[in-house]
């Protein structure tokens, strides 16, 4: 077995454990076995996803590369690449995606609980409805709200800014509002607040 603290979630301290596949049971089994008077229990890739997307950790496919193909400086992470390096393998890529960059990934947080999930996908308008980008992840963070990353134009990518995502947007248009009645339901946004890029220590 192969330890090492690179855990993906945005806690202090986490492990990932590299151990054969013919030996990935017994060691699960294990774990869970001696662990269980310490507390511990297995959890799925949905706490995995709260706790990242709490920290503002992008997710390959989602806030990096994937088919909007987010480049590192999309995701929030542009500072950690240094282009005065005289050469570097995607030194040229990553300063042209730059020139034509619009936007940035950025955390909100609903400001209500018990709204619907958003999905990737959702888009995110600004207080007059003009859409300004997209989710690109969502999960519950450690008080109950919902809290998400979305990749937003630059000017909206402000702490504080207030936002509105369509969760769960429909793909076929409703009725006009013109000829909505009485009893009809309509799709609304939902409010939320454009977090600091990563949690303040």
């Amino acid at each position: 077995v192969v330890v090492s603290r690179t855990g993906y979630t945005g806690e202090r301290v986490a492990y990932e454990l590299f151990v054969h596949p013919d030996r990935s049971v017994e060691l699960w089994k294990r774990i869970l076995e001696v662990g269980e008077p310490l507390g511990v229990r297995p959890v799925g890739l949905g706490a995995r996803d709260s706790l990242r997307t709490e920290a503002g950790l992008p997710l390959y496919g989602h806030e990096m590369a994937g088919p909007r193909n987010l480049g590192v400086g999309e995701a929030g992470f542009g500072s950690y690449v240094k282009p005065h390096k005289p050469w570097f393998i995607g030194r040229a890529a990553f300063l042209a995606q730059e020139e034509r960059r619009k936007g940035e990934v950025a955390r909100f947080r609903f400001d209500e609980k018990g709204v619907r999930m958003a999905h990737s996908g959702d888009p995110v308008v600004d207080p007059r409805g003009r859409v300004i980008g997209f989710v690109t992840s969502c999960a519950v963070d450690s008080e109950g709200y919902l809290l998400g990353q979305a990749f937003l134009e630059i000017k909206h990518t402000v702490e504080g800014t207030p936002i509105a995502v369509f969760q769960g947007a429909a793909k076929d248009a409703g009725k006009p509002p013109a000829s909505l009645q009485i009893g009809d339901r309509t799709n609304v946004p939902t409010h939320a607040t454009v977090l600091s890029r990563f949690p303040k220590a």
